[in-house]
């Protein structure tokens, strides 16, 4: 039922989307053609549908287990935002180490300072009831400011004007995958699927993952049955930090090879709306990540081949998806009406 329904939401979402395209006066169908052309046209299309999913995979599993502990983490634009310059600066800093060391240094760093910037706010939120919604917004704004610090007066590269560090050092560079033109997708896709994988695991197998989902239901319940609330709220913020941390691999480590001021277009933000759509599974965020993949890049064409519409559609389709899944009550209106009609049936037949 759930996968009914998160296929309904984004067939719903997608439509109403070409619909407001054939308001601004374009032809739908041409629109749609557009998008699969840009996102599955040539392997380096697709290469970069894959390049923009991956940040976007775990940024979608780092939202994923914050709601599976009934928390709502809007600060992963800031957690991997500190995760990508810690990465850099590592692989600034100590340039020389080898490749078999570097990729597992810098990851730890960026694991280290993006699950210690969400724990901030999931201490925050155990120890004092902050609410995690204020809490990691604040904190978003806290790392922008410290990212632009670092870039443009610590780590600064000399030789450009764009607000980026130094290069990381050879060994951190992560190799990319074959086959798929020269698009930048790299060893990080791997890591994102494994990651999804294992969190599955970690919630149907494991005792914590069980905590989690009876701190995310009830409160109470979980305190009566001797579960320390406080204690889960924390480590799946932390949790969901390192996940966010996950951006550094591919953005920092697989393609840039340093640290950009704004090299995400709200990766932390569109997570939301990938977690939203996969419903609380850690295997469906995988197809809804690819889906808001497919989005960016094929909504880059829209540019070019189209006359009223602009790449900026795909906003407009995300906010209608993330709408048309957050509709849940509608569907409990309809289906208790519905057998509310069945059972009034079913009575006029006996009688």
């Amino acid at each position: 039922m759930k996968l009914l329904r998160s296929l309904l939401a984004l067939a719903l979402g997608l439509s109403l989307g070409l619909a407001v395209t054939a308001m601004a006066g374009e032809n739908p169908w041409h629109v749609l053609q557009v998008l699969i052309k840009g996102a599955f046209g040539t392997r380096y299309d697709l290469g970069m549908t894959l390049f923009y999913m991956t940040p976007l995979l775990f940024t979608g599993l780092a939202v994923t287990v914050a709601f599976r502990a009934g928390l709502f983490n809007i600060g992963a634009e800031g957690q991997l935002t500190m995760a990508a310059l810690a990465a850099a600066a590592v692989g600034v800093l100590f340039p020389n180490v080898s490749a078999g060391w570097a990729w597992l240094f810098a990851f730890s760093a960026a694991a280290f300072v993006g699950g210690g910037w969400a724990a901030i706010a999931g201490w925050l939120k155990a120890r004092r009831g902050s609410h995690e919604v204020i809490s990691t917004i604040m904190l978003n704004f806290i790392a922008a400011s410290i990212a632009s610090y670092v870039t443009l007066y610590v780590l600064k590269n000399p030789e450009t004007q764009s607000p980026e560090t130094l290069a990381v050092g050879p060994g951190y560079f992560l190799p990319q995958i074959p086959g798929l033109g020269d698009s930048p997708v790299s060893g990080a896709l791997v890591c994102g699927l494994l990651s999804a994988a294992v969190l599955s695991w970690v919630f149907e197998r494991t005792r914590w993952g069980f905590e989690m989902k009876v701190v995310g239901q009830n409160e109470s319940a979980a305190r009566m049955a001797g579960i320390s609330v406080g204690r889960v709220q924390i480590l799946a913020m932390t949790l969901s930090g390192i996940l966010a941390a996950g951006v550094a691999l591919g953005e920092v480590l697989g393609s840039a090879h340093r640290f950009k001021l704004g090299f995400s277009p709200d990766y932390g933000f569109i997570g939301i709306a990938v977690a939203l759509l996969a419903r609380g599974s850690p295997l469906a965020v995988i197809p809804s990540a690819f889906l808001f993949g497919a989005l960016h890049k094929g909504t880059a064409d829209l540019d070019i081949e189209t006359e009223h519409v602009t790449r900026d559609l795909t906003l407009v389709i995300q906010a209608l998806i993330i709408a048309t899944v957050s509709a849940e009550g509608l569907w409990d209106i309809w289906a208790r009406r519905r057998n509310i009609k069945i059972k009034q049936k079913g009575a006029q037949a006996h009688g």
